[in-house]
């Protein structure tokens, strides 16, 4: 059964990159001014959190102290983030630019090499499968006309989409990170609306006819029917035996089951990573280049 496909990677490459259709994109989510009685007043600064189009080192050493102090930063940011409630400005540049430095590094392989060898172990064993999941992922993206054909809307909260992926994995013994990973790369967590090219639908991009016979009559729109769906799925086709197998079946290419098995690790390792993940933003690449379509902007 190979009826489903992935929306967000032909023109998308939030998160990692993207993946096997057309694009997705998200909402431009900049904070809403504060409230102030002096309609003079500057806005508050923002001391020690990057700005949304803060410069990338390509120096090795800086490139790599940059990332450490980037995730630690964001790491006790995530834990300071009611995840019940969208993510706070802190949250949302700090995991932008954790992005951006992985989205350079996976575009500089030879500058990468250099900067995640002067990181601590675990780290770098990190910073190498975030990497190689980009590589993966940027390899099947295929350039769209124009960001602007993308529909969004806002992602739900990431505690009740964890609520969904353990409410699955108890019922069909998919692994929740695996269910996870896959959100991730199909939608951006439900973030795209938009179907793909090929008509896959819903926020794990199901085609019509798979989800008729997968669906257990839910609504392919809906993020839990559609979660329960893709686990339904992924049972049927080999998991938890052989996930390469299951992964396949969703999205015929070894580079996506590369990607989701990646990705799908790092929040085994540390459940962290499954907000960090979360707060990655949508870039759509274009035929003029790539462009962000997501996540905050300037002040």
């Amino acid at each position: 059964m190979r009826s489903l496909r992935v929306v967000t990677a032909a023109a998308v490459v939030a998160a990692m990159a993207g993946c096997a259709a057309q694009g997705s994109a998200t909402r431009n989510s900049g904070a809403a001014p504060a409230s102030n009685p002096s309609a003079t007043s500057a806005p508050s600064p923002e001391p020690d959190l990057p700005d949304p189009d803060e410069r990338i080192p390509k120096d090795p050493a800086k490139l790599a102290a940059a990332l450490k102090k980037t995730t630690g930063a964001l790491a006790d940011a995530i834990d300071g983030w009611d995840k019940k409630k969208a993510p706070p400005r802190d949250v949302q540049l700090l995991a932008l630019y954790h992005q951006r430095i992985y989205r350079f590094a996976a575009r500089n392989p030879a500058i990468a090499a250099k900067a995640f060898a002067r990181l601590p172990r675990r780290l770098a064993a990190e910073a190498q499968d975030n990497t190689r999941a980009i590589r993966e992922l940027l390899a099947l993206a295929h350039p769209v006309k124009s960001a602007s054909v993308i529909r969004t809307r806002d992602a739900r909260p990431a505690a009740e989409l964890l609520r969904y992926f353990k409410q699955a994995e108890r019922r069909f013994g998919v692994e929740w990170e695996v269910l996870a990973a896959v959100m991730f790369a199909e939608t951006k967590f439900g973030r795209v609306r938009s179907a793909s090219h090929v008509g896959a639908q819903g926020p794990m991009q199901f085609m019509p006819a798979t989800w008729k016979a997968y669906g257990m009559g839910g609504d392919i729109q809906d993020h839990r029917d559609a979660i329960m769906a893709a686990a339904n799925y992924l049972r049927a086709t080999g998991a938890p035996r052989d996930y390469r197998r299951a992964l396949h079946a969703y999205n015929p290419s070894q580079a996506y089951v590369n990607a989701i098995q990646l990705h799908a690790r790092q929040i085994k390792r540390d459940p962290v990573n499954y907000y960090v993940y979360y707060n990655w933003q949508v870039y759509v690449i274009t035929v003029k280049g790539e462009r962000r379509v997501t996540g905050p902007s300037e002040r």
